[in-house]
C-alpha cells in the first residue's frame, strides 16, 4: 500500500497551498487600516516569503479581531421586535379570519 501513504502527502500539500492561498489572499482583500501590527505590505511579504509560517503569523497576529455585534436588551432604543406569533393582535387577528368573520 505505498500508494496510499503517497496519496497522503499529495493530501497534506495540497491542504497547505490551500492554507497558503487563502492566507495570503485575506492579506491581500484585508483594509489597510484593519490590519494590526504591521502595514499590510509587510504582511504581504512574510506570508509570500514563508509560506506556512507566514500564514499562521498572520492569522494570529496581524488578521482584524471580529466584531462581535451585541444583541439589542429590552428597554434599550425601543421595543425588541417580536415574532407574529408573539404579537397579541396578530394572534387576534388570525383567530377571527379562522372563525370565518369579517372585520366589522
Amino acid at each position: 500500500m505505498a500508494y496510499s501513504s503517497g496519496m497522503a502527502g499529495v493530501l497534506i500539500g495540497l491542504a497547505l497551498l490551500a492554507f497558503w492561498l487563502f492566507s495570503l489572499f485575506d492579506v491581500i482583500t484585508t483594509p489597510e487600516e484593519e490590519v494590526q501590527q504591521s502595514p499590510k505590505a509587510v504582511w504581504l511579504i512574510i506570508v509570500a516569503a514563508v509560506p506556512i509560517v507566514g500564514g499562521v503569523f498572520w492569522m494570529m497576529r496581524g488578521r482584524p479581531k471580529a466584531v462581535v455585534a451585541a444583541r439589542p436588551v429590552a428597554g434599550e432604543a425601543g421595543v425588541m421586535p417580536k415574532g407574529p406569533d408573539d404579537d397579541p393582535d396578530f394572534l387576534k387577528e388570525l383567530e377571527r379570519r379562522l372563525r370565518g368573520e369579517s372585520e366589522a
